[in-house]
């Protein structure tokens, strides 16, 4: 069974949305649990002035950070997103009492549940898939890179082309400086459980062999994606029971952690032999299908249901698969093939719903 606990010290009418939102949950199949070590799920009530972490003991515990406010903000992402990243949320829900919730997501995905007939019960639903998923984030570096790709390759080399036409049609957005956001004790929090050394969108990987294939670092500039084992590394596979991408590393670089959608990709490679390169952008085409919920990045949950998308798709070796209030994934025979197929035809909006 499910837990979750609620932290902070909310308002009294804070309080009643957060007790309205738990008995949905419960209802929906968690247990309310305050003493839970791990819990699946933390409701944490934050405020403008202090917007205080629950500092999780473990992975797998998601936090809902819970910010009421007077009205909406007029730019959401821009002045919400501070609060997301301060509280170490995995999704940021600002409560207008009399209005309903607007939801912001460490993927800049954002989306409203106005009050009205079941509120509760849809505030509860749009939880659910965030605290019942399963990161995959751990990395497991091996000094074994043969000593011929330590300064990359043809593909490596097809990655550099295509970060810098990412660059040109301006589909990479600018991270959010995690390190000006969070105070130091904060960030050094963060990378101990998750390794997170900054914020950046979007992701490429290319088809190596059979098994392996090259994907792009997690938080470093895609436009200028050079160095091995720091820019770009060579996964190799999953490792289940360690629950962990295994990567394989030159012996003379410290190596940066791959990104997190490294289990997604690992997926589609692993089923369809065909695939030569994957595309992740913060875009979107009219017409695609798309996932039914906004699982989070680097979560198993999500990488399951990009690969069914994939596999319905009528050639799974061209798909162009939606992530549902964030982003595509384009699958293509190599990344210059994919480039020049959606060159004009992508929207820099993704829709929210």
């Amino acid at each position: 069974m499910w837990e979750y606990l609620i932290h902070g010290e909310p308002s009294p009418r804070l309080q009643a949305f957060l007790e309205g939102v738990g008995k949905a949950l419960e209802a929906q199949g968690f247990r309310f649990n305050q003493e839970a070590e791990a819990p699946n799920l933390v409701l944490n009530a934050i405020t403008p002035e202090n917007p205080r972490p629950y500092r999780r003991k473990a992975q797998a515990t998601f936090v809902a950070s819970v910010l009421e406010l007077p009205e909406y903000p007029e730019d959401p992402l821009r002045q919400l997103y501070p609060y997301l990243v301060r509280a170490l949320s995995n999704v940021l829900l600002a409560y207008v009492p009399g209005k309903g919730v607007k939801f912001l997501t460490l993927e800049l995905g954002h989306y409203q549940e106005p009050e009205g007939e079941g509120f509760f019960e849809r505030v509860a639903a749009r939880l659910r898939p965030i605290a019942c998923s399963r990161l995959v984030i751990n990395n497991l570096f091996e000094q074994d890179l043969e000593p011929e790709l330590w300064h990359g390759d043809e593909l490596t080399e097809s990655m550099y082309r295509a970060g810098k036409k990412l660059k040109e049609w301006d589909l990479l957005p600018a991270p959010f400086p995690i390190e000006e956001i969070l105070p130091p004790e904060d960030l050094r929090h963060v990378k101990r459980l998750y390794g997170i050394g900054g914020l950046s969108y979007g992701n490429l990987s290319v088809r190596k062999d059979e098994r392996r294939f090259w994907m792009s670092a997690s938080g470093v500039d895609k436009a200028n994606l050079r160095e091995i084992g720091r820019d770009i590394l060579m996964v190799k596979d999953y490792d289940p029971k360690r629950n962990a991408i295994l990567l394989s590393v030159p012996p003379h670089v410290e190596p940066r952690r791959v990104s997190v959608d490294a289990i997604e990709h690992w997926m589609i490679y692993r089923e369809h032999p065909g695939v030569g390169a994957i595309l992740h952008v913060h875009a979107w085409m009219e017409g695609v299908p798309a996932t039914s919920f906004n699982y989070p990045c680097g979560t198993y949950e999500l990488a399951q249901a990009v690969a069914e998308k994939v596999r319905q798709a009528p050639d799974p070796t061209r798909a162009v698969v939606g992530l549902k209030n964030h982003g595509l994934t384009i699958t293509g025979r190599s990344l210059d093939e994919i480039l020049e197929r959606i060159e004009g035809k992508l929207i820099r909006t993704v829709p929210m719903s």
